[in-house]
């Protein structure tokens, strides 16, 4: 494979522009694989996603050096907005010749490109959008969801930590599809762990800033637990805001969705204590610190991969193997390749040895962190202890309540 500067590295577009570099110089014969990375490069998931996962996707490309074929990788920034992300995409697979859209965070952006794919016959693997509908109603034959979704996050995070005392839920959630499902999904699971729901606030994503109304609402409906249905700057500003006002003393703060990168902007002082549920950890195994020494030199603020940067590594690399099981040519086709890498078992630093499921949805186990305190921490990462884990079989929605046409009752 021929791996350079040229070829390898994507920088974040602004406005709705793409940046789309030309291949290196190719041997006689040899084909090109396009790898598009569309996410947020400026907005409040930048650090969860960002450059991060064009690091991430470069990484597996490097490691898996193949020698039969070129690997592009493509980036731009869909700016959190559906139109914008559908125009991206069109260009890429029209004008481009893109093979494979990957990461995609914010749910309504996913599900608009999501369509989009199935249309085009194009691979789409989903590592940053959280909504279970991709492999649910809005499943496709060309669709795999990698890392996390919000019927995962919200099962480990609420069950375990009603388990551990927190049975008054007060729930924030950012009113749009992502945070809507993660409020209705952790409802259901704490009522179901003998937990009660006392209260719940939906503010306007993504204008609000100013949490404090919300938070002091959960400390008069008696919250023993504030429940975070967001994620990003807004899930870093709760939580500030929370131990602004010494709610943290109080209560138990559960991040639905929380990154390591998130943590470190909070800073381990605020955010100590607070319980959030991950698929992937940097200090987890020797594969997640292999995977992090590798890429960590070359990530935004030398920061270690999270978890949907991790899943841009290992979809990229279970992408690239079937692509060579199966030939480039036959591998254009999006669902076959599709079909390709579900029938094969996952494998790699970041996840180790898992599998995909027929609607799409790799199954991994679900670990509850809670944030260490400035005492227990060792480093400027050293932010996370594992708590409890949720085994692969029981952390996602099971295939009889998927609503998923690719597998009928």
């Amino acid at each position: 494979m021929t791996l350079s500067r040229r070829t390898l590295i994507g920088a974040a577009a602004t406005a709705a522009a793409t940046l789309s570099l030309p291949a290196t110089p190719r041997a006689q014969g040899k084909k090109l694989i396009k790898i598009g990375v569309l996410n947020d490069m400026s907005g409040p998931y930048r650090d969860s996603t960002g450059m991060g996962s064009v690091v991430c996707a470069q990484q597996a490309a490097k490691e898996f050096n193949s020698h039969a074929f070129d690997v592009q990788i493509l980036s731009a920034d869909h700016q959190n907005k559906p139109d914008v992300g559908a125009s991206i995409v069109r260009q890429w697979f029209d004008r481009d010749a893109v093979d494979v859209l990957m990461d995609v965070p914010t749910s309504s952006v996913a599900l608009a490109v999501n369509s989009i794919c199935k249309e085009k016959n194009k691979l789409y693997i989903n590592t940053g959008a959280g909504t279970g509908d991709l492999t649910g109603e809005q499943c496709t034959p060309v669709t795999l969801h990698w890392s996390y979704d919000t019927y995962m996050l919200s099962r480990s995070t609420a069950t375990q930590v009603s388990k551990l005392g927190g049975t008054k839920w007060y729930m924030l959630t950012a009113d749009y599809v992502f945070g809507q499902q993660l409020a209705r999904d952790a409802i259901r699971f704490a009522k179901e762990a003998g937990s009660t729901i006392v209260g719940e606030s939906r503010y306007p994503f993504p204008s609000t800033t100013d949490f404090s109304s919300f938070l002091l609402s959960a400390q008069t409906a008696g919250a023993n637990v504030i429940g975070l249905a967001n994620a990003g700057s807004d899930t870093s500003n709760s939580i500030k805001q929370a131990h602004e006002f010494g709610l943290t003393k109080t209560m138990k703060i559960a991040a639905l969705l929380l990154e390591v990168t998130d943590v470190a902007a909070i800073g381990i002082e605020d955010a100590q204590g607070l319980y959030l549920t991950a698929t992937f950890y940097w200090d987890q195994s020797e594969g997640t610190r292999k995977l992090t020494r590798s890429v960590q030199p070359s990530m935004p603020a030398k920061q270690p991969p999270n978890m949907i940067q991790a899943g841009c590594y290992a979809s990229t690399l279970h992408y690239l193997k079937a692509v060579t099981e199966m030939g480039v040519d036959q591998a254009r086709d999006g669902a076959a390749v599709c079909a390709q890498m579900k029938a094969m078992p996952t494998d790699d630093n970041a996840f180790g040895k898992n599998s995909i499921r027929k609607d799409g949805l790799v199954l991994m186990p679900a670990f509850l962190y809670q944030v260490k305190t400035p005492a227990e921490s060792k480093g400027a990462w050293d932010l996370q202890k594992l708590i409890a884990t949720t085994p692969a079989d029981e952390a996602w929605k099971p295939l009889s309540e998927e609503a998923c046409a690719l597998t009928p009752a």
